[in-house]
């Protein structure tokens, strides 16, 4: 191992440890077809003095219906600004079987700056899901640098939760003995 793939492994899991979903939803994704992922992302303060952020949005994962050469890796849109960090996302989802064949493009409202206290937004956004009887929508918290790797994890950690469900209703069809 070289001492830039150490030090870009050190990065990925400090960026990964520093995000958080505050609130996770307990659904599999389609087997078939495409699933929407919506949530809430509450970012914390750039400086001292800043309010902390909170953006709505949705990721879409499809997956195709037909497997060919062209979609046989994974497509990441709209997740990161930094383009080193895409490529080393993209870099690891195409060494894993579960995210082979996916797109997930995020897609997000405006942010808005709203308080002080990143834990203040978390616990208003629970009180009006829970009002709601609102199931499906994760809220997500990470520094404001790494918005992207908390949507990201995210959606990873639905997919991969819902690979045992997908592998059960592919034998259920028969694709699989």
């Amino acid at each position: 191992m070289l001492p830039a793939d150490f030090d870009d492994e050190l990065r990925f899991r400090r960026a990964w440890e520093a995000v958080e979903i505050a609130r996770p939803v307990h659904y599999s994704l389609f087997t078939f077809g495409h699933s929407d992922l919506p949530y809430w992302l509450v970012c914390e303060r750039r400086k001292p003095g800043e309010l902390v952020s909170v953006r709505q949005g949705e990721v879409r994962i499809e997956r195709p219906l037909i497997i060919t050469p062209d979609n046989m890796h994974p497509e990441l849109r709209n997740f990161f600004e930094d383009s080193d960090d895409a490529d080393m996302i993209s870099f690891l989802l195409a060494r894993s079987m579960a995210f082979r064949h996916l797109k997930l493009t995020n897609s997000y409202r405006n942010e808005q700056l709203v308080s002080d206290s990143v834990e203040e937004v978390v616990a208003k956004l629970n009180r009006q899901l829970d009002s709601e009887e609102e199931e499906h929508v994760a809220i997500l918290t990470a520094p404001a640098t790494l918005a992207g790797m908390a949507v990201f994890k995210y959606a990873a950690g639905r997919v991969l939760s819902s690979a045992p469900d997908n592998v059960q209703e592919l034998r259920e069809r028969g694709f699989l003995p």
